[in-house]
């Protein structure tokens, strides 16, 4: 039987412990996911950006980079606050404050940008395998598709074994650039002065745009409010509010060693590049190969590892916030892999077709225009975000105050101002550089960020003016009802299916238990052989003949002991000839022995129990295989 919620994430919400440990280990504990959530700050549209600034500029930007990350820290720790104290994330929230189709519309944007970012985690991933092994690009880009396995893999283990894993890839890119910072030898006082702000003006405003939209990733913001819910916590004032200091202390950590990272990517550009001469680095692999002739071998090796890595633990964290935001805006839930693979296909064709038609140099364009694409959402995350961490209605004591409001509000108007300009800007470089397409530019792409405009002054202005609608429309699991008297369910007909396994005598027992002599009990077995498939009832093989054989023995055993039995084969899928069985026999109750297959044997062999589920009306009962 369905076991469903509505937990963001539910199948690992509140999955690790945080309330039986103490002192070093209780801090542990609450560690984790602001660094998920990190690597987004750390993924090849960053790289892209901090080369071109790094390159171009210097330490000059490293304030930029700074600034950037301040912002970050204050918007992902209202998104972890609203996660802890009102139990929702960030589209459930949205959900319950906004109308249906401005929910769709959320959704959508929120998908193009989840796509956009994979678009530059699938480029990033080829050309550090194209650096290290010299593969095509083409052949990189469709490699890429297979990281779906990995991702069911992880899944499947736990959020604190993908916790582990997001880590490693971390270390392994930190270790890579610090050794490299060690190679480049950077210039100490040139960085201590890169972080004093200075004025901006032409491509140096426009690259810092650039690092600001890189760096405050919207999905970012749906994943932390859904992974601290992933924690137990005592639901009393200081349980909620240790959680928040925790938390707290896990992002600053976390977003710290990001900006680390991407300061050290600036600085690496700045040192090998601008110090050298090479003023317009803005490839990637134009940076590796200078770094290797520079110098030699190991930096750029090193630089391929991290960029893999970054790629890598980009696209997974991108899959969860997928999977909150399809769950959270539209009340949708399909299986991860599939969300992942169908997320991954849509990145992966813009990809191969400007391999296709322009060229392997036209990848660099295409980061670029990703992060373009990721800008116009920010605001649609960070304005909902701040009015839900304001409304004192619903968090109670935990709304933020006066100043982290002014802090929150002063920090989205810079991010939507600038990225909005960064926007502009890139239609009129379009415009310059495509004449011809100018007609289709003003007539196609215009209107549609008006209307992209538009939506947001909506969705700012209808928590002010309707600021304690946000109930939600419907309560998630329907109300409790008030149990006077329960009959005992009769029975008539129960289904069971045979596999010919140490499951059988399981599930016929757990069927007798149901039904008791009164009921009748039908013995299903599905022949799934290749003739089976194709020619149905008309086939007559040595397997199916073994099977009939079998199925009558236990007829005739249950016969014996009184009960009323009778056999009953189906040919094909299992699902559907079970289903098919069952609603052409009259059958109210079905009971299935569950196969015991995880991670890649589910995707192998499918979950049968799971698909009759979902095409029969009648209860299913699963029993679990006994270990001995």
């Amino acid at each position: 039987m369905s076991n469903t919620t509505d937990h963001s994430l539910a199948n690992v919400h509140s999955s690790i412990n945080t309330e039986s440990k103490t002192g070093w280990r209780r801090i542990l504990a609450f560690i984790g996911p602001a660094y998920l959530v990190s690597v987004g700050y750390m993924d090849p549209g960053n790289w892209a950006t901090d080369i071109a600034g790094g390159s171009a500029f210097g330490y000059k930007l490293i304030w930029i980079l700074f600034a950037s990350n301040l912002i970050a820290l204050l918007l992902q720790s209202l998104s972890a606050r609203l996660g802890i104290v009102r139990g929702l994330d960030l589209a459930q929230a949205s959900k319950n404050a906004y109308p249906r189709f401005v929910n769709f519309c959320l959704y959508i944007l929120a998908q193009i940008a989840i796509i956009a970012c994979d678009l530059a985690e699938i480029i990033g991933m080829a050309i550090g395998l194209q650096l290290l092994f010299h593969l095509p690009l083409l052949w990189g880009v469709s490699l890429t598709i297979t990281d779906t396995v990995l991702m069911l893999f992880l899944m499947n283990k736990g959020m604190r074994k993908l916790e582990v894993f997001i880590m490693s890839m971390i270390f392994i890119i930190g270790v890579s650039f610090l050794v490299e910072m060690f190679i480049v030898g950077p210039d100490a006082a040139g960085i201590a002065k890169g972080f004093i702000p200075g004025n901006l003006s032409g491509s140096a405003l426009y690259i810092a745009i650039g690092i600001i939209g890189a760096t405050v990733m919207p999905h970012n913001l749906y994943l932390h409010s859904s992974l601290v819910q992933t924690r137990q916590i005592s639901r009393t004032d200081y349980g909620i509010r240790s959680s928040i200091k925790f938390n707290l202390f896990d992002t600053v950590i976390a977003l710290n060693l990001a900006f680390v990272v991407n300061a050290a990517i600036l600085i690496l550009a700045a040192a090998a590049f601008f110090k050298n001469g090479y003023f317009q680095v803005a490839e990637i692999q134009d940076a590796y190969k200078l770094l290797e002739h520079i110098f030699g071998r190991i930096a750029p090796t090193l630089f391929a590892i991290a960029l893999i890595a970054s790629g890598q633990s980009s696209t997974i964290t991108g899959t969860l916030a997928g999977q909150i935001i399809m769950e959270g805006h539209i009340n949708l839930r399909i299986e991860p892999w599939l969300r992942r693979l169908l997320t991954r296909i849509l990145a992966i064709v813009p990809a191969v077709f400007t391999i296709i038609y322009f060229g392997e140099s036209g990848l660099g364009s295409l980061i670029i225009l990703s992060q373009v694409v990721l800008s116009l959402q920010l605001g649609f995350a960070v304005i909902p975000l701040i009015h839900f961490t304001s409304n004192k209605k619903r968090m109670g004591k935990f709304a933020i105050s006066l100043k982290v409001k002014i802090l929150a509000w002063a920090s989205a108007i810079l991010i939507v101002a600038l990225n909005a300009k960064l926007v502009i800007q890139q239609l009129g470089d379009w415009t310059h550089q495509y004449p011809s397409a100018a007609i289709w530019i003003y007539g196609l792409v215009t209107p549609l960020i008006i209307g992209i405009g538009l939506l947001l002054v909506y969705v700012f202005l209808r928590p002010i003016f309707f600021k304690h609608n946000d109930m939600p429309a419907q309560v998630p699991h329907g109300l409790a009802i008030v149990i006077e008297e329960l009959e005992p369910i009769k029975y008539k007909h129960i289904g069971v299916t045979i596999d010919f396994s140490k499951n059988d005598a399981d599930c016929i027992r757990n069927a007798i238990m149901q039904g008791g002599k009164h009921a009748h009990y039908t013995l299903i077995h599905v022949v799934e052989t290749a003739g089976a498939r194709y020619y149905g009832t008309e086939v007559m093989d040595h397997e199916t003949q073994s099977d009939v054989n079998n199925l009558d023995i236990y007829v005739n055993a249950l016969t014996k002991l009184g009960y009323k039995a009778k056999a009953h084969i189906g040919f094909g899928s299992a699902a559907s000839s079970i289903a098919k069985i069952v609603n052409a026999e009259d059958i109210d109750f079905i009971v299935m022995g569950s196969h015991g297959h995880k991670a890649i044997k589910d995707l192998i062999f499918g979950t049968t129990v799971n698909s009759v589920r979902h095409k029969v009306n009648v209860p299913v009962l699963v029993v679990k295989p006994q270990s001995k």
